[in-house]
């Protein structure tokens, strides 16, 4: 992974004046409660995506390129409005002000510009975030990194911009990790594949020698674990490092291993192991190879999830007759059903936030994506169709990821937890089993 230094930038020296007076006003200068009425509204049926331009960036022919990634990202944000270029009333200068009453007049709440440059063989980018109603700097930040780097500089950009605004972690640095799919329907091949969350930098990570399903993210590093049909054996769970590109098995057991992801620190795997007809939970400490069984019935339980503080695991089971939701302690301890609604419920993961659990629910030939509260109180369905499947969040815990059976094969498309926001997600061929990184920069 390519590091990119970053750094404040000072703020340029400003008179005191105001351009927008009154209600219309809204302040990206760390007013605490502004931001979070946002948060609040962000659900809510009448919320409207703020008005915001986003300039080309001055000096490097790479700007213009930066600026467009900046501006498609907070376009499927669905928070916010750009501008159209069209529209802009000028192409502002990096050190100097804006000319605000012009922004003011063209319906602008907030302006990004910025300016990339190259400096002994790297880039440098930089950037501003204008509060266009107090005519101040809201956020500055520059960029030093290698220039194929570009595309990640605009998403850190792009997390920087929705941060201030909103309140929360961004989401745009980050990757995704899915299943690629190609060939006809009865004799599909499936590839581990890699993309930027927008779809770009897409590469292939297996042959497609072996069927690879449902990777997932380590939340510490760069690594995936994901099951695999290898060279005609059993069913297992591998690991692959990301940057070194080696792969290997997790234990050795008799029977299928399947349902892998990673425990909040990165140090274990949670999965399940097939015994006769019934599969159960276990837990393996990737240092010390030490296994723990955590559930003990002739049900199948799979699709483990722990909460972000790892004290809790969330799974589906059929002990009760049909699939269903249920919640353990970290131990295997308290097990407890939480979905209660028509239908049947699986593929449970917990927010990053830890206020939801999404899950898959399938109810008279129709799938949809939900979310309810650990408690399994507070259901709502976000979307709705033929084939949707395997809900994977944003590390923000806003967005969700899914995949979607559209056409010839499955494609995959992002909701917001409002619903509000549904946007499809760019990818070269058919694709399912999405997995969201965290963000680059904490890993």
């Amino acid at each position: 992974m390519t590091r990119i230094l970053s750094a404040p930038l000072a703020p340029l020296i400003m008179p005191r004046r105001r351009f927008l007076t009154g209600a219309a006003a809204f302040s990206l200068l760390g007013v605490t409660a502004a931001r979070a009425d946002l948060t609040i509204t962000l659900s809510g049926g009448d919320f409207k995506p703020m008005p915001i331009a986003i300039a080309d960036f001055a000096g490097d022919q790479q700007g213009a390129q930066v600026a467009g990634v900046i501006t498609n990202n907070l376009i499927r944000s669905g928070i916010f409005a750009p501008l159209e270029k069209s529209k802009h009333p000028e192409k502002p200068s990096f050190d100097a002000a804006p000319n605000f009453g012009a922004w003011q007049a063209a319906g602008v709440q907030a302006l990004v510009t910025g300016r990339v440059s190259r400096e002994g063989g790297r880039i440098k980018a930089e950037f501003r975030l204008w509060d266009v109603g107090t005519g101040q700097q809201a956020v500055g930040q520059q960029y030093m990194t290698d220039p194929a780097a570009w595309r990640r500089v605009g998403h850190m950009i792009s997390d920087a911009v929705y941060s201030k605004v909103t309140g929360e972690k961004g989401f745009f640095d980050t990757r995704i990790v899915f299943v690629s799919e190609s060939g006809p329907k009865d004799k599909r091949i499936k590839r581990l594949a890699i993309m930027d969350q927008d779809g770009a930098n897409y590469r292939v990570l297996s042959t497609g020698d072996s069927l690879a399903l449902t990777p997932r993210f380590s939340p510490s590093s760069q690594e995936v674990a994901y099951m695999s049909f290898a060279n005609g054996a059993e069913p297992r769970v591998y690991i692959v490092d990301l940057q070194g590109g080696k792969r290997e098995a997790v234990g050795n057991f008799p029977g299928m291993s399947f349902s892998p992801r990673f425990s909040p620190d990165g140090n274990g795997i949670i999965m399940s192991l097939q015994q006769g007809s019934n599969a159960n939970i276990y837990f393996m400490d990737l240092n010390s190879q030490q296994m723990r069984r955590l559930t003990n019935t002739a049900a199948i339980d799979t699709s483990p999830s722990f909460s972000p503080d790892g004290k809790r695991i969330v799974f589906e089971s059929d002990r009760g007759g049909g699939q269903q939701i249920y919640l353990m302690d970290a131990g295997g301890g308290g097990q407890q059903r939480i979905s209660f609604g028509d239908g049947r419920y699986g593929t449970p993961v917990w927010s990053p936030k830890g206020d939801y659990i999404a899950f898959t629910k399938q109810k008279s030939g129709s799938f949809a994506i939900g979310i309810m509260k650990p408690d399994g109180s507070g259901e709502r369905i976000l979307t709705e169709g033929f084939h949707n499947e395997g809900p994977t969040w944003a590390p923000n815990g806003r967005y969700l990821m899914y995949f979607s059976e559209q056409g010839a094969g499955p494609k995959m498309m992002m909701v917001d937890v409002s619903g509000r926001v549904k946007v499809p997600v760019p990818t070269p061929g058919f694709a399912s089993d999405p997995a969201w990184s965290p963000l680059l920069s904490e890993t």
